[in-house]
């Protein structure tokens, strides 16, 4: 890439993919604008400049796409969010990005969608051409935000379009800090099913790799779609029982008849009692991966980090950091998830 071209735009900087990818850019040299409605409390504050704001704000986006080559689209309102938000920021934010980005002249706008797209799939592996159909109110969000991009690359604009797996690495809490506290602490931990079924991570690095690829490769080759996930990924029993091991305690992952759990966990969910929502509970005892080989021949995308590797490499930076957001909660990925009722269950593992 030319020297013209390292002024670069991060929506949702302050997010865990946010301050992953930024800190991946910083040490390429790119001058990075973040904006985002949650404070940028990092130690990298003086090196980017943070700008406070919303994208559903015209006036904020136009102010902050001045100058910008590149656009990297990562903020998004997750699926715990109440669902006038998740359409208002995942559709209608995305909209008034693009149209900023085509009236600025960016050269190249990277979406972030999700594999959530697929919705609950009966074949795998996923490719890029399958159905979508997502689930909740999330998944359908992310394929309406897909449909503004489409249309926007029919116009003319370069809009690569990432479908990732679940990611994690550093920074990553959610609905992983549940199992992350579980092992630390000493206890074992409950799955949905056998565990026998396959369920693909990704790292947060790799993902920063794909993302750097579809900036910086020719034009016709990142023009399109592409799922990004680990390529190496083993069973759900098998790659969740590192961690155990990690902790030390000798504690095995056990696993519970899928039907009557997650009927369970509907109701707990309904009743406001568990954090986890559909798109977790009804997924996690299924097979659940895509394809890659289109990102490895037309990016070049060569992931560096299996599942097991990529959990450990979170596990190990939530130990590190426990005590800073001990006393935290949300409904974001970058601070724990309230247990809930699930916090009673702990107690028989």
């Amino acid at each position: 890439m030319d020297n013209n071209g390292k002024n670069i735009l991060v929506t949702g900087g302050s997010g865990f993919l946010g301050i992953n990818l930024i800190r991946y850019l910083l040490k390429l040299g790119y001058n990075i604008t973040s904006l985002d409605f949650a404070k940028f409390d990092y130690p990298e504050f003086d090196r980017i400049n943070a700008v406070l704001g919303d994208i559903r704000d015209r006036d904020m986006v136009e102010k902050c796409m001045q100058g910008q080559d590149l656009v990297v689209h990562c903020a998004a309102a997750l699926p715990l969010y109440k669902k006038q938000d998740i359409y208002s920021t995942d559709v209608d934010g995305t909209r008034l990005l693009v149209e900023s980005a085509k009236r600025n002249g960016i050269k190249r706008f990277v979406q972030i969608s999700s594999t959530a797209v697929y919705g609950i799939p009966d074949h795998h592996p996923l490719t890029e051409d399958d159905k979508l159909d997502g689930v909740g109110h999330y998944g359908k969000a992310k394929i309406m935000a897909e449909a503004v991009c489409l249309d926007a690359r029919k116009e003319g604009m370069i809009l690569p379009i990432i479908r990732p797996k679940s990611f994690i690495g550093p920074e990553r809490l959610g609905v992983f800090a549940i199992f992350y506290d579980w092992a630390m602490t000493g206890h074992g931990f409950p799955m949905i099913g056998n565990g026998k079924n396959r369920y693909q991570f990704l790292d947060v690095e790799d993902l920063c790799d794909a993302i750097y690829l579809c900036l910086t490769k020719d034009e016709a080759d990142v023009n399109d779609t592409f799922n990004i996930g680990a390529a190496e990924f083993t069973t759900m029993r098998e790659d969740y029982q590192v961690v155990l091991d990690e902790a030390g305690y000798g504690k095995r992952i056990k696993g519970f008849p899928a039907g009557p759990v997650i009927l369970a966990l509907r109701i707990l969910e309904a009743l406001h009692l568990s954090p986890l929502y559909k798109w977790v509970y009804e997924t996690a005892s299924k097979d659940s991966f895509v394809s890659i080989d289109k990102a490895k021949a037309k990016l070049g995308f060569n992931p560096q980090y299996s599942n097991k590797d990529a959990l450990l490499r979170n596990y190990r930076w939530y130990l590190e950091n426990v005590d800073k957001f001990k006393n935290t909660s949300g409904v974001s990925h970058r601070v724990p998830w309230k247990q809930g009722i699930l916090a009673l269950a702990k107690l028989f593992f």
